[in-house]
């Protein structure tokens, strides 16, 4: 099973190169942009030199240098995580529709390999590959940063080593991260399940027919029933700052004033993450039993359905 299920996403990884190339190409977009920032300011050298003195004073607190660099970090993993949640969406919604428009599933049914192995992977490489994919990606796009900004700070006279990689949190960085990537998918596991039903029982047209009833259905609720609980349900678990692992401080996301709060006092950014509240959360849990039911639904209707 583990053996089969490692090469079936090994397949997915395959055939949807989207996976990787995706934040490879966000992590080139961020680097150009670091390169086009660092050469805009050296063209301005004469009006920022002060600035530049001031950085390289060594008077300036580590604790300050330290949320500044976990800011610039935090701002540069932002863009990799709406990547990663478009990646998830579109993935899911052509993961079992491709291999019936393009007849692929008469090869793949061919092998020992079964309809609820197959669904299962799709849902595993939404789940683990595409956020591991992305956090090595966001690994790449830090250090190449650091080393932009680290290259302009010693042509301009301050000492890197010190004021970057000396105060820089990047391994607590990357474990808060890599946490919130693996806990984005599975906040969003009701709806990924969804796309997945919808993709292998659509015959065409997927992101229509998976978003016209998620659309109409809270509408249709508000007129009969005044009432907004599925739209509430459907827009939290769209929304990436509701996830219950931000409890312990807010629901605002990285909120600067907590930022400085928690690192001016060196505390870690891993513990402003609530793992408690999030792996215990009513909501987590119930979200993972419907996406099991839409899983199933998408099983069913991949072994009984012809392949058109």
């Amino acid at each position: 099973m583990i053996t089969n299920q490692l090469a079936l996403v090994r397949r997915e990884l395959w055939e949807h190169r989207s996976i990787w190339i995706t934040p490879a190409a966000v992590a080139t977009i961020t680097t150009l942009l670091a390169v086009a920032m660092v050469i805009a300011v050296a063209a301005f050298g004469e009006i920022l030199n002060p600035d530049i003195e001031k950085i390289a004073d060594a008077t300036v607190p580590e604790s300050v240098r330290r949320v500044a660099l976990a800011g610039f970090l935090l701002g540069n993993t932002s863009v990799f995580l709406i990547a990663m949640w478009f990646l998830a969406i579109f993935y899911c919604l052509d993961a079992l529709y491709a291999e019936r428009k393009d007849k692929s599933i008469l090869f793949w049914r061919s092998l020992p390999i079964t309809d609820a192995e197959t669904v299962v992977s799709k849902l595993l490489t939404a789940a683990i590959a595409i956020p591991l994919a992305t956090m090595v990606a966001v690994i790449i796009s830090h250090l190449l940063n650091l080393i932009i900004i680290s290259i302009w700070l010693a042509a301009e006279g301050a000492n890197p080593m010190r004021f970057i990689w000396g105060a820089v949190p990047l391994f607590d960085t990357w474990i808060a991260v890599t946490t919130i990537l693996i806990a984005v998918p599975i906040w969003m596991a009701p709806l990924l399940g969804w796309f997945l039903f919808i993709s292998a029982w659509a015959k065409r047209g997927p992101l229509l027919r998976a978003v016209l009833p998620i659309a109409i259905l809270p509408i249709l609720e508000y007129i009969v029933f005044r009432s907004w609980a599925l739209g509430e349900a459907i827009l939290t678990r769209l929304s990436i700052v509701t996830m219950p692992i931000f409890d312990s401080i807010s629901h605002s996301g990285f909120d600067e004033d907590d930022l400085e709060s928690i690192l001016s006092e060196n505390l870690s950014l891993v513990s402003w993450l609530d793992y408690g509240k999030f792996l215990t959360s009513i909501e987590v849990w119930t979200g993972l039993i419907v996406c099991g039911l839409f899983i199933t639904a998408a099983i069913y209707v991949r072994r009984y359905r012809d392949e058109s």
